[in-house]
This record gives structure tokens, C-alpha cells and sequence, in this order.
């Protein structure tokens, strides 16, 4: 008779019971759902998170070549970001016939110079020797030498690895100058591989 006194009736205890349950379940739905909201949010606007792929594959800049004093080469190119390296096409006019040409991607975007001079050395942000791209080490601004067909014109399918475009990383062409090249680019000698004097000019702009 004594146990009686700590023992609850049976309708109460099980309403007391559901209660308890029906409180747990609800207020857990509710918090775990808004939990998982504010982790959605913090992933969206965390800095420094890793960007879609897509957005890295659709990054573009173009550029228009004008010839120097005393020169006719001329063309635009397109650098497009594809699979972790810059790929470069296009077309560039008023080269020798049939002669083979270096181009590269220079430190300053500034074309005033008669010669070109004002677009400084190639785009080195890594402090790197000049070599050939793909082969070892290189400036972020080299890229293989182009040729031209009998009537002076090139078709460009080159590429660039090391740079970026439009980050605004220290690896970033946009705002960079481009420059064509009278003789082709031996990969070796330093800085420039002996590519000779400037044909033609252009600024990277974004696309």
C-alpha cells in the first residue's frame, strides 16, 4: 500500500508519456531544420569557399592587336579559362610569309610606346625563368611560337598555364599587354628567347 504513493495513475502517466514525445519530435523537426538552413547560408557566403567549375570555365578576355610604327600586324585573340590552363586563339594579319613568330603576354597594358616598349618584359608574377609552356619552368606570359601561312596570316591555337583572368590575382592578364614578335621564340635564351623587336600591340580586356 505504500507504493501507491509514487505511482502515478495509469491515464496520466501515458498522457504525460505522449506529451514528452510529441514535444521532443516537434521541437527537434523544427531546430534541425533550421540548423541545416543556417549551414546552407554560411556555405553560400563563407569567403574564401570554392567557386562552381563553371564559373572558372566561363571566365574570357579578348585582345586587338595594332601594328607598331612601320608594321601591318594586326588580329585579335580570344583567351578562354579550360581545365586549369588559359587556352589562346584567333587570328593575327600582316606577319612575314610563311615566317614563325613569337608572341607572349606582356607585364603593362599600355601600347604607346612606337616600338611597344611601354608593355615592359614578359608576365612573370612567379619570378620564373622563360621556357616553353608545358615544358618545365616558364613565365605565365609564354606561349608557343605561331606561324603564318604564304599570305601572312596565322592562325592561333596556343595556350598559357600559371596565369588567370579576371580574379584579380597577381596571376591575372586582364589589363596585361600582348605582343607579336618579329622572330620566333627559341625557349631558352634569357628573358625573352631572342624573339626580336615588336610587331604589334593589344591590351587584355575582359570579355
Amino acid at each position: 500500500m505504500q507504493m501507491s504513493r509514487f505511482l502515478l495513475p495509469l491515464p496520466a502517466a501515458l498522457a504525460l508519456a505522449l506529451a514528452a514525445c510529441g514535444g521532443n519530435t516537434t521541437d527537434g523537426t523544427t531546430d534541425n531544420a533550421a540548423a541545416e538552413a543556417d549551414r546552407a547560408a554560411e556555405n553560400a557566403t563563407t569567403p574564401g569557399a570554392v567557386p562552381p567549375p563553371v564559373a572558372t570555365s566561363n571566365a574570357v578576355a579578348m585582345v586587338t592587336l595594332a601594328p607598331t610604327a612601320g608594321n601591318q600586324t594586326a588580329g585579335t585573340l580570344r583567351f578562354a579559362s579550360v581545365d586549369g590552363r588559359i587556352e589562346v586563339t584567333g587570328e593575327v594579319t600582316g606577319l612575314s610569309d610563311g615566317g614563325t613568330h613569337a608572341f607572349h603576354v606582356h607585364e603593362n597594358g599600355d601600347c604607346s610606346a612606337p616600338d611597344a616598349s611601354s608593355a615592359g618584359g614578359h608576365f612573370n608574377p612567379g619570378d620564373n625563368a622563360h621556357g616553353r609552356v608545358g615544358h618545365g619552368e616558364h613565365h605565365a606570359g609564354d606561349s608557343d611560337n605561331i606561324t603564318a601561312n604564304a599570305d601572312g596570316t596565322a592562325q592561333v591555337q596556343g595556350w598559357l598555364e600559371g596565369a588567370t583572368i579576371g580574379d584579380g590575382a597577381a596571376t591575372d592578364i586582364v589589363g596585361k599587354g600582348v605582343i607579336v614578335h618579329t622572330g620566333e621564340d627559341d625557349y631558352t635564351s634569357q628573358p625573352t628567347g631572342d624573339a626580336g623587336d615588336r610587331l604589334a600591340c593589344g591590351v587584355i580586356e575582359a570579355g
